[in-house]
């Protein structure tokens, strides 16, 4: 617990709930059945302002990743109830298509530098990116801004855990949950990187994601909720599958946002539905007296683009 890194909270508030988590906490050594459920079904570590709404949480986000296999890393914040939970949140994973919010904002913060709006290229190229998750488009803007314009951007966002992909290979960026939720704040919040109007764009798109690839996060969102996600999926002969999923979620008095990462999936499916399970509990947990039949449902059948990376030869046990 201590290598999460719960961020722009009040530190008395975050020291008084952690120091409540770890009294609550079954003590290390209780026994074999204690420790192997431990490991089966890892407890995120959340905090809240909400009586009661923290422990919630931790308890149903543990038992929607009970019996799944695979890594799984989550960040979520919420500022209706000034609600944070992580788990694994700075552990790095392999960024695949998620990585494209990051290009995006980038090539915002760019633009403002430069005093200047984007060129009708930029925002063919940025629709096609985000709502559809066009590779080549990606490739496009990343040879444009280059690695160097990205870190800079990093650096100005706060994101130090994450790190650009080398030769050309977005896909392969290394990001962390605590990041990727730091992006989404940035895009959801009144800030000094990005304006109203960068910020407005960035959620446009997202929002226009097509319906094929509006999987994951939102699964169980409640009804009247403005949705913005992207995804991410890539299979290499280690670690199996890494499917991703951010979303933001605004409107009708709802402010949260949600990231889950995960690698090490037998398949792309099981994948998906380790995100989905999480983010139904979430949604649930946050919106208790949302109508169930009008909770958000996903596609049955999830597309992403998969992005270019070297080739690897699969190790004897590695795939399936």
């Amino acid at each position: 617990m201590t290598n999460e890194r719960i961020p722009r909270q009040p530190r008395t508030a975050v020291c008084a709930a952690l120091t409540a988590a770890v009294v609550a906490a079954p003590v290390a050594g209780a026994g074999a059945a204690s420790a192997t459920a431990t490991a089966t079904a890892p407890r995120p570590v959340c905090v809240s302002h909400q009586s009661g709404l923290a422990g919630r949480l931790s308890k149903d986000i543990a038992g929607a990743l009970r019996g799944r296999s695979g890594t799984v890393a989550i960040s979520l914040r919420d500022h209706a109830t000034h609600t944070r939970c992580t788990l694994r949140a700075n552990q790095r994973f392999d960024s695949a298509s998620v990585v494209k919010v990051t290009v995006l904002a980038t090539l915002m913060w760019d633009a403002q530098r430069h005093h200047r709006g984007l060129t009708q290229r930029e925002k063919t190229l940025t629709k096609a990116m985000i709502t559809k998750s066009d590779n080549a488009s990606t490739s496009k803007l990343w040879k444009q801004l280059r690695p160097s314009g990205v870190k800079a951007f990093l650096r100005a966002a706060g994101m130090d855990a994450t790190a650009p992909g080398r030769d050309g290979y977005w896909g392969l960026t290394q990001i962390t949950a605590n990041d990727q939720e730091r992006l989404l704040d940035l895009v959801t919040h009144a800030n000094t990187v990005l304006t109203d109007a960068s910020r407005g764009y960035v959620l446009t798109l997202m929002g226009k994601v097509i319906h094929e690839q509006r999987w994951g996060t939102p699964a169980g969102a409640p009804g009247g909720t403005r949705i913005h996600v992207k995804n991410g999926w890539l299979e290499r002969s280690s670690h199996g599958w890494r499917v991703h999923s951010v979303g933001a979620f605004t409107g009708g008095g709802h402010d949260y946002t949600l990231t889950v990462l995960t690698q090490g999936n037998r398949t792309m499916k099981a994948g998906v539905a380790t995100i989905e399970a999480v983010a139904r509990a979430v949604h649930r947990d946050l919106n208790p007296t949302a109508h169930a039949n009008a909770l958000y449902a996903p596609t049955d059948r999830p597309q992403e683009a998969l992005p270019a990376v070297p080739e690897d030869r699969p190790r004897a046990g590695d795939r399936t």
